[in-house]
């Protein structure tokens, strides 16, 4: 074998690698969303919903979008997302916004960015328009909270 079929073969196998890499971590995000949305479901979040946004955007492999009925319910949401994926998951947010205002709160997680908002926000903001193009992925839910506000 010669130097060039050697190196194409070294190049080859470390590309391999990285996409099963890369399957593992889309995989973990997927799971890890779908964790996140139960966790809101049962805090009586409105209208979760996860779009997977791997094949559109490098921004993150998923959305989790939710709505919360007060600002006071959508702090006590994010915080219990928080508290649960880090019990469950040992993950912790790389960054949090919107307490101050808390009309809505996004717990970036790096790979899995959570999206809880007002009613008034999300008909504003209407991620679900703008990513209309990600698929959306199932969880599983025994009596949601899915009916519209």
């Amino acid at each position: 074998m010669d130097n060039n079929e050697n190196k194409y073969n070294e190049t080859n196998n470390r590309f391999e690698e990285h996409e099963k890499e890369v399957a593992a971590s889309r995989k973990e995000a997927v799971e890890t969303s779908k964790r996140a949305a139960k966790i809101l479901d049962d805090k009586k979040a409105v209208d979760v919903n996860i779009l997977k946004l791997s094949d559109q955007t490098v921004i993150a492999d998923c959305f989790v979008i939710a709505t919360g009925t007060s600002s006071t319910h959508i702090k006590a949401l994010a915080d219990e997302v928080e508290f649960q994926l880090q019990e469950q998951l040992n993950v912790k947010p790389d960054h949090i916004e919107g307490f101050g205002n808390a009309s809505w709160i996004l717990l970036d997680y790096g790979t899995v960015i959570i999206h809880i908002f007002t009613k008034e926000s999300r008909d504003f903001y209407n991620l679900e328009r703008l990513w209309s193009d990600a698929e959306k992925v199932d969880f599983d839910i025994e009596n949601s909270n899915t009916q519209s506000m």
